[in-house]
């Protein structure tokens, strides 16, 4: 009886605390006020976070989209839900899927052990030989076997509690913000160099666990970038209405980027490694348009009037991009696609009703301090002294480990090729380029730059011509002081933003963007806005499982020792304590009256009164 009264105290503080931190761990988005930015009522830019944070609960309660007309008093919350934005992007990177890295191996376990231990005992040829060998072997199991042992479990643990660490960021964000569209960025996995079967284990995981509903994208889609796909035409989707409120297929596959964990870098990266990606990940080079219908554009006039706005999705494998690369002909083709892209696939500059969307893995280049990683290059020194089925997995020279995308090919085949900016006067459209987004990962801390011409710059690190012409490329932190007082709007520029990792050391973070197309005839072009969301460190759904754990533990206690008290107490008697007796053989006296008074002849008292 004591230890169920001890256990319902617990319990009075335990249980709600439990419920509570239970509720607030598969709610956060909600207490943290996550929600996809939605553009206000005029379309020219996004609302305040929130708005958009009520307008997410709206939708969840099933409100009506409000067009903007109808008048509610001025009262916001009674008003429908504002159309979101037609193109919402769940953005996670690299949630590195750890594997048998640093567990035993199949022939490395605990009962291995303990065999080859009592193989050596029988095997000795004397009982004082014997006797050595089981005192040595009981040494080592309990030095070395159990502590390892037990490391392995709670190492298999940690990689069990991680999976659905990442997963629970990805399964209630995806139910709570409802994107259109998800990416990862790149490193997927947490080494290239695993096996094929470990890459295996480790991409179920990937898909059965961690992203568990999501898909692949299907090679039918990144038909732009199979083999000798050249100047083929476009692949080309429609976005739906946002006011329709249904999901496309789009909000289950997953776009998932090639990182160095996944493929390498250049100079070990191998037809191998590319082959087990694309099957299990999809294409490594991809790009596709999806095109936006204005509501306002239904009629074939409307249609005729003015071009369909268009969002161009450019998936880029930019590990291919700098050298020495271990096998040549993959980075040939990595520079083909890229060439394509801006030859075949890319509009004009000149159209501002189209909006280009970059996801890579590698940041591009920047001078060291903007961000938390600085220009850096690695190089084998020397061959590969362990090769695989006769072929080197890298050899002396080639590029080993990377931060940036080297300075050339981040202005040449990026800043300058695909967004077409440039910083003289009289390129097209004033050397603005294409309106756009870059999103890398990699640089797991993250970061929020801007690259733009600066024609005030002297900075040699640049090419001669740039210079000699008065301009050089530059990039710094963004802040919307830096848009609105130093930038003006015809100065080229383009805002990369540096996903911050999913993993639980980084905070569990995630990107919300935004994509929407600003139909006022004085703008006609994308509008984008982009915020973060964080879950917490692992720490954090650790203590709050172990301790529902704990609590459900001590509820299912109280209730047996309930029941067990219960079934001890006979049918008709209470458990509260009873009444005083008397002692054996004593006698009750009764009460007798006396001048109208009951006196108690036991106690010599009067109970009662009676005043005639």
């Amino acid at each position: 009886m004591l230890l169920r009264h001890v256990l319902q105290r617990v319990l009075a503080v335990l249980l709600p605390l439990s419920i509570a931190s239970l509720v607030y761990l598969y709610l956060y988005p909600v207490f943290h006020g996550c929600a996809f930015p939605v553009p206000n009522i005029s379309l020219a830019d996004s609302a305040p976070a929130p708005t958009a944070f009520t307008n997410i609960l709206k939708e969840h309660f099933g409100y009506r989209y409000d067009d903007g007309d109808s008048g509610n008093g001025g009262n916001n919350f009674v008003k429908g839900a504002i159309p979101p934005a037609p193109f919402r992007l769940l953005v996670l990177a690299d949630p590195q899927i750890e594997g048998d890295s640093s567990l035993p191996g199949p022939n490395d376990g605990f009962t291995n052990h303990l065999e080859r231990h009592w193989t050596r005992v029988v095997s000795a040829s004397t009982w004082s030989e014997r006797g050595a060998t089981l005192s040595k072997a009981a040494k080592d199991i309990v030095v070395v076997d159990i502590p390892r042992s037990l490391d392995a479990a709670r190492k298999r643990l940690d990689l069990f509690g991680n999976d659905y660490y990442l997963a629970h960021i990805y399964r209630t964000l995806s139910w709570w913000t409802r994107p259109t569209h998800v990416t990862v960025l790149g490193d997927l996995i947490g080494s290239q160099w695993v096996s094929d079967t470990e890459f295996g284990l480790r991409t179920g995981r990937y898909w059965n666990r961690v992203f568990k509903g999501g898909v692949r994208v299907d090679d039918e889609i990144t038909i732009t970038g199979s083999d000798g796909y050249g100047a083929g035409g476009e692949r080309i989707e429609r976005l739906p209405d946002p006011r329709s409120g249904k999901e496309t297929s789009w909000s289950s596959r997953i776009i998932s980027i090639a990182g160095n964990h996944d493929v390498g870098y250049a100079g070990d990266i191998s037809e191998k490694r590319i082959e087990r990606f694309e099957r299990e990940f999809g294409r490594h080079n991809w790009d596709m348009r999806f095109e936006y219908l204005l509501p306002a554009m239904n009629d074939s006039s409307a249609k005729n009037a003015r071009p369909t706005p268009s969002l161009h999705l450019i998936v880029l494998d930019s590990l291919l991009l700098d050298t020495p690369a271990l096998r040549q002909s993959l980075q040939d083709k990595t520079y083909t696609f890229l060439n394509d892209v801006i030859s075949y696939r890319s509009r004009p500059v000149e159209d501002r009703s189209t909006f280009t969307l970059l996801l890579t893995h590698l940041p591009l280049h920047k001078k060291a301090g903007v961000c938390t990683d600085a220009p850096h290059f690695d190089f084998f020194a020397q061959d590969d002294e362990w090769p695989v089925e006769g072929e080197l997995r890298f050899k002396k020279g080639g590029l080993r480990e990377q931060n940036h995308i080297s300075d050339n090919l981040s202005r040449v085949g990026i800043l300058q090729g695909i967004f077409g900016m440039s910083g003289h006067a009289h390129a097209p459209a004033g050397g603005r380029g294409r309106k756009g987004l870059i999103l890398t990962g990699h640089d797991h801390t993250g970061c929020d730059i801007v690259h733009f011409v600066n024609h005030t710059s002297g900075d040699t690190e640049n090419s001669s011509s740039d210079v000699e012409a008065g301009w050089s490329w530059d990039a710094q932190r963004y802040t919307p002081e830096l848009i609105s007082d130093h930038l003006s709007p015809s100065t080229p520029s383009v805002r990369e933003v540096t996903l911050r990792s999913m993993m639980g050391e980084f905070g569990g973070n995630a990107g919300l963007l935004s994509l929407w197309f600003d139909a006022d005839p004085s703008v006609m072009e994308w509008k984008y806005d982009i915020i973060t969301c964080q879950l917490g460190v692992q720490h954090i759904w650790w203590i709050v499982h172990i301790a529902a754990v704990i609590t459900l533990g001590a509820l299912m206690a109280w209730l047996i020792l309930c029941l067990a008290d219960g079934a001890s107490t006979p049918s008709g008697e209470s458990d509260s304590p009873p009444k005083a007796s008397r002692a054996p053989g004593s006698v009750t006296r009764p009460m007798l009256k006396q001048n109208g008074m009951d006196v108690n002849t036991e106690k010599g008292t009067a109970t009662g009164a009676n005043v005639g």
